[in-house]
């Protein structure tokens, strides 16, 4: 029987307030193999410690005294549990509620093809359970991530697409084999995107990335208008296609590139986080920032077994997603998605 490790990261009082419920239905999982749990405790401290040993005292508590963000804090955990012999590594946030077969249908589908790296659930909202959260992530051609069917009702028996775009960090399982040949997380994305580029390079390996429909989970999720949380979405976009995309594919959509940053500009003063925009720029101006990124742009490309055209079959050339919809995006999608679908036609690579 496979190992199965679970692997949630606490941050502050998030355990306080989320862990109850998500742990009650940890326990509570029937047909999966034993679980292994390990939680992450960034930012410890020595009463964050002994709620978590209090509270699961079945958990391995992962303590790092700094907050080291979603890449590395999950990262601490797949490490040990890797290392421990775990054959799937299944990675839930803190703030979701897991249906009791949720992990079996998570391992069934992972078993049911080798080529399958990575595996989300069907993400629902726990405030309106019959409403999506995610379906599978999407990603848009400039480096922008969202949800799959958001907010949209789920339709019982209703067909699904069984390959996505890249999986949710919030509820996925993520193979042995996987890992030990893309590895981790990257740490330089610090949180958001880190899924979208750990997706791409399971693609790129030549493994599946799947969704499956029948794993439900529900997230108590909250889109949350932080300018800090603009920064590091904004920024890992860029990352994320500097770091992934070849060379010609990056020529190919720089003019629609610039235009985009003009457009973000003014999204940004308009949404008042204008200086993070301008810290966006100033860390691609810095070479150290450049020497780290084009080292890893070369670790990458070491991986590819599939080609750019390939692995953009399901990407956008439109953002959808209620949370920032506008007018102005309503009028700008139509423009980027032709410009897409013409620039797509040249790539062959």
């Amino acid at each position: 029987m496979k190992a199965v490790a679970v692997i949630l990261l606490n941050y502050r009082d998030y355990a306080q307030r989320y862990l109850p419920d998500c742990l009650s239905s940890l326990r509570a999982q029937t047909g999966a193999p034993p679980i292994r749990l390990y939680i992450v405790d960034n930012a410890s401290t020595a009463e964050s410690e002994a709620f978590l040993r209090a509270t699961a005292p079945e958990a391995v508590i992962v303590r790092n005294a700094g907050n080291d963000g979603f890449a590395k804090g999950n990262n601490d955990g797949l490490r040990q549990a890797l290392a421990a012999g775990a054959d799937h590594c299944i990675l839930f946030n803190m703030d979701t509620v897991i249906a009791p077969d949720a992990v079996a249908q998570l391992v069934r589908k992972a078993e049911s093809d080798p080529a399958i790296g990575a595996v989300q659930a069907r993400l629902m909202l726990w405030e309106e359970k019959d409403r999506i959260n995610s379906l599978g992530n999407c990603t848009h051609f400039l480096g922008f991530g969202y949800c799959s069917g958001y907010r949209r009702p789920y339709e019982p028996g209703a067909p699904t697409v069984e390959d996505i775009g890249y999986p949710s960090g919030a509820a996925v399982l993520l193979t042995r084999e996987l890992l030990n040949t893309i590895g981790l997380f990257d740490e330089t994305f610090w949180m958001y995107n880190e899924d979208q580029d750990l997706g791409w390079r399971a693609k790129l390996a030549g493994y599946r990335v799947v969704l499956a429909a029948d794993a439900v989970v529900w997230h108590k999720y909250a889109f949350q208008r932080l300018a800090s949380k603009y920064y590091w979405m904004d920024r890992n976009r860029i990352l994320f296609i500097l770091k992934n995309y070849r060379w010609g594919t990056l020529l190919l959509i720089a003019p629609a590139f610039w235009v985009m940053e003009v457009g973000v500009l003014f999204f940004a003063l308009r949404q008042g986080w204008v200086h993070e925009k301008f810290k966006v720029w100033g860390y691609f101006l810095k070479p150290a920032n450049w020497l780290v990124l084009l080292r890893e742009r070369r670790r990458v490309q070491r991986l590819r077994k599939q080609t750019d055209r390939k692995i953009t079959d399901d990407f956008s050339g439109s953002i959808w997603y209620a949370e920032i919809d506008s007018p102005v995006l309503r009028w700008v999608n139509p423009i980027f998605a032709g410009y897409w679908r013409c620039v797509r036609a040249l790539i062959w690579w």
